[in-house]
């Protein structure tokens, strides 16, 4: 079972700050044993599609995504690597659009 499963509070975004990221609830990236997910931060939320890459010792996941920013569709891709334990680092590509990275830390 990868290391990346569970649910991860979003610390820190290159692009957008704690307010923005907390401001309909607290912002997370959430990770499931079936490959699928969601996420939610400020007012874009989506769910994901990901895929398990590197080794047992230093696991990465690549992901795609759908979902809403605010009311427009909005889609994109993205990737994780685990960077200690508790600790995720990645990058969230918006398609045509916004990209950021974002430090995450295990919430459960």
């Amino acid at each position: 079972m990868s290391k990346i499963l569970g649910k991860w509070k979003i610390t820190e975004m290159e692009e957008w700050d704690l307010g923005f990221i907390n401001e309909q609830g607290e912002g997370y990236f959430e990770f499931e044993s079936n490959n699928q997910g969601s996420f939610m931060f400020g007012y874009v939320e989506g769910d994901i599609d990901f895929r398990e890459s590197g080794s047992e010792e230093n696991p990465k996941i690549e992901y795609s995504w759908s979902g809403h920013d605010e009311v427009d569709d909005a889609s994109g891709r993205g990737w994780f690597t685990l960077v200690n334990e508790n600790e995720l680092y990645g990058m969230i590509y918006f398609h045509e659009g916004d990209e950021s990275w974002i430090k995450a830390k295990r919430i459960k």
